[in-house]
């Protein structure tokens, strides 16, 4: 059974999801932009059969405080501040990370901060390389982050509408039917409290420190042979499949499946994922 509960971390609440035996190894779930431990609502049965589970959701998002933009510096390196924090209050000092989109700057600074920490990563569409932006998608964002005016401002608030938030569930999904309309919804309701915008778009502006961070990560993967499942939405049209294969690049042994979804793979194939994941932690003595 899943339970939601709540932590105060440096006078911040935090809202987590929590699943499975508290001896069990723990994989931590790490959820992107623009969603919350929502994404992972279907996921977490399936792993908490034989995995202690742990899903937040990052200051800003889901159920967690959103404090305004003007009294919290929203930044990347923070986000990961607060999830290190919620470990250590939970005694988690070992796991495994589960990145996706905004995941994986998180789940990056958590394995460079403390790299033992970490028994295995898995990325679904969760990107670490240069390989994997796909440029189209990508240009507002570089156009903001080179020059930030009220014209490239516009461009990437564009995200947060409706219409942009329903694509990124939709797009490269073969059957769209198997989509619910909550997920998008959920999402947009989120993000349009408010005050939230300004908060989402500092995190659009803090993305530029996330590609410097890549040498460390591809150095941290050639050092430590940490295991690596790559299980991606071959589909999408933000990350694209090269930067699933990219990973074999560093990490010589990683897994890399490419599945035919898009960016949000856990609501069109969840078997298949959940299937490689436990299959995945069941080789490396983590379930």
């Amino acid at each position: 059974m899943t339970r939601h509960r709540y932590a105060t971390v440096n006078g911040h609440t935090l809202f987590y999801r929590e699943a499975g035996p508290a001896d069990a190894p723990v994989i931590v779930l790490l959820h992107g932009f623009p969603t919350s431990s929502f994404m992972f609502r279907d996921l977490i049965p399936r792993l908490a059969r034989h995995n202690r589970v742990i899903a937040p959701d990052y200051l800003g998002f889901g159920h967690s405080d959103a404090p305004p933009a003007e009294d919290f510096d929203y930044t990347f390196d923070a986000l990961a501040d607060l999830t290190a924090g919620l470990l250590d209050q939970l005694g988690v000092t070992r796991y495994a990370i589960y990145v996706q989109d905004y995941g994986a700057p998180v789940g990056w600074r958590l394995a460079l901060r403390v790299p033992d920490a970490i028994t295995a990563i898995i990325t679904q569409n969760g990107n670490g390389y240069e390989a994997g932006f796909v440029q189209e998608f990508w240009r507002p964002i570089w156009e903001f982050h080179r020059s930030r005016t009220s014209e490239t401002e516009a461009g990437v608030r564009e995200a947060l509408t409706l219409e942009a938030i329903r694509w990124q569930y939709l797009h490269g999904v073969p059957d769209e039917t198997v989509v619910s309309p909550d997920t998008w919804h959920h999402d947009f309701a989120m993000v349009s409290r408010p005050g939230n915008d300004v908060i989402q778009v500092k995190l659009f502006a803090d993305y530029a420190t996330n590609p410097p961070l890549y040498p460390r990560l591809h150095e941290y993967l050639r050092t430590s042979r940490v295991p690596v499942l790559a299980v991606w939405g071959a589909n999408d049209e933000i990350f694209g499949p090269d930067g699933a294969r990219a990973f074999a690049a560093d990490q010589p042994e990683a897994e890399i499946h490419l599945l035919d979804g898009g960016h949000f793979l856990l609501e069109s194939h969840l078997d298949e994922v959940a299937g490689l994941i436990e299959n995945f932690l069941a080789k490396h003595n983590l379930r």
